[in-house]
């Protein structure tokens, strides 16, 4: 497989200004933020989305970087949304494994769009 953005991004090559680093996964600023805080993480091995035999280590970084990244941003006191999209349908636009850490806002209860 040709390397994703996500993988050149967690490899550094782009410069990106991380929230969060381990030896697993990385966080940063999403570039098209959906609330006032909305930050990836993101494997630095690459899987395709959370069904892709993703070893408990990782799953466990990202759950460490949720918890750093709502702690830095100060929404850990008030609330925030953490979500892994798997596959088209469901939104999932970048084909790596990844968190979406929303919070800063009330976001309501809208899970599911309209059809």
């Amino acid at each position: 497989m040709e390397e994703c953005l996500f993988c050149t991004i967690a490899r550094g090559a782009f410069g990106t200004e991380f929230l969060y680093e381990d030896d697993q996964v990385v966080a940063f600023e999403d570039l098209h933020p959906q609330a006032p805080v909305h930050v990836l993480v993101v494997p630095k091995r690459h899987f395709d989305n959370i069904v892709d035999g993703v070893p408990a280590e990782v799953l466990a970084s990202m759950v460490a970087a949720a918890q750093a990244v709502a702690e830095k941003t100060g929404i850990a006191s008030t609330g925030f949304r953490c979500i892994m999209n798997t596959g088209s349908d469901a939104g999932q636009t970048v084909q790596h494994l990844h968190m979406h850490i929303l919070g800063g806002a009330s976001l309501g209860e809208g899970l599911i769009a309209q059809r």
